[in-house]
């Protein structure tokens, strides 16, 4: 019953009967308190869901090259689930990124293409709490489309007169890539070593190699530029992609979150079809 209701009824009832009126009054003001409790449960229990502080600010993610698509959708999709935030990235080189963030670039979270690299920044103590493995990735062979050469193995990266390119040795996909030929017994000089794995893959794109040693991820994400190859010693060459917040971290609170995208089951989903393999 409404107060409005309550104060005519009060009215009339007085005017007839001041028995009637007395019965009309209690029963309003039982409403009346009713009310007034529902009213006051109501917004204590909205005042505690929305007591948790809406996120704000830049996230600053250092992240290896292979990341730069699925990344890049999950920034986008976080700043849509964030009003107020924005994620930006440094992409590059593993270990190029871990000698920035232990030289005291500022950033908030760090992805790492290895185990080994992430060392280098945990055993220099930038990391707050402990790394999480979130995908894994497999090398391919990419090679120009419709592979006019041929190429069916890694084995066959060796003939003459084919001109390969490989990750730099200390980049994480030159060393899964260095182990994969040791797994198959193989020795081969490339015509470069790039120094991450998204310049070695447009040394093919652009025709100025005809294959080069680099992850599933990036073939799917090339395309039609290129055309991937897979071989069996890949698979003693698989690398994990650990994740983590940065000790130091300006937004810290907004980069946990971001961690949490990439890890849940719509971040796993996004990274699932550019072509990462589970933790």
């Amino acid at each position: 019953m409404t107060r409005s209701a309550c104060r005519t009824r009060r009215t009339l009832r007085v005017a007839g009967a001041g028995v009637a009126a007395l019965l009309t009054l209690s029963a309003c003001s039982s409403d009346d308190s009713s009310s007034g409790s529902d009213a006051a449960s109501g917004p204590a229990s909205s005042g505690s869901t929305s007591s948790s502080p809406e996120l704000s600010g830049t996230v600053t993610v250092f992240a290896a090259a292979s990341l730069k698509e699925s990344f890049t959708t999950l920034g986008e999709e976080f700043e849509e689930q964030h009003p107020g935030t924005k994620v930006t990235f440094n992409f590059g080189g593993s270990d190029s990124l871990a000698a920035g963030v232990t030289g005291g670039a500022p950033a908030d979270v760090f992805a790492a293409a290895s185990a080994r690299t992430m060392e280098v920044v945990t055993d220099a103590d930038h990391v707050d709490g402990t790394p999480a493995t979130f995908v894994r990735n497999q090398l391919e062979i990419a090679t120009l489309p419709g592979n006019p050469d041929g190429i069916a193995s890694l084995k066959d990266l060796t003939k003459s007169g084919l001109k390969v390119v490989l990750c730099d040795e200390e980049v994480p996909c030159g060393a899964a890539a260095q182990k994969a030929l040791e797994a198959g017994g193989l020795e081969l000089t490339p015509v470069s070593y790039e120094q991450d794995v998204k310049s070695a893959l447009t040394k093919v794109e652009l025709k100025e190699a005809d294959a080069a040693v680099v992850y599933r991820t990036d073939v799917v994400a090339a395309g039609g530029k290129v055309e991937g190859v897979e071989f069996p010693e890949s698979a003693d060459a698989v690398n994990d992609y650990p994740i983590a917040l940065l000790k130091d971290a300006p937004n810290a609170e907004a980069a946990e979150a971001f961690i949490e995208l990439v890890r849940s089951a719509e971040g796993q989903q996004v990274l699932d079809e550019a072509g990462f393999l589970k933790p």
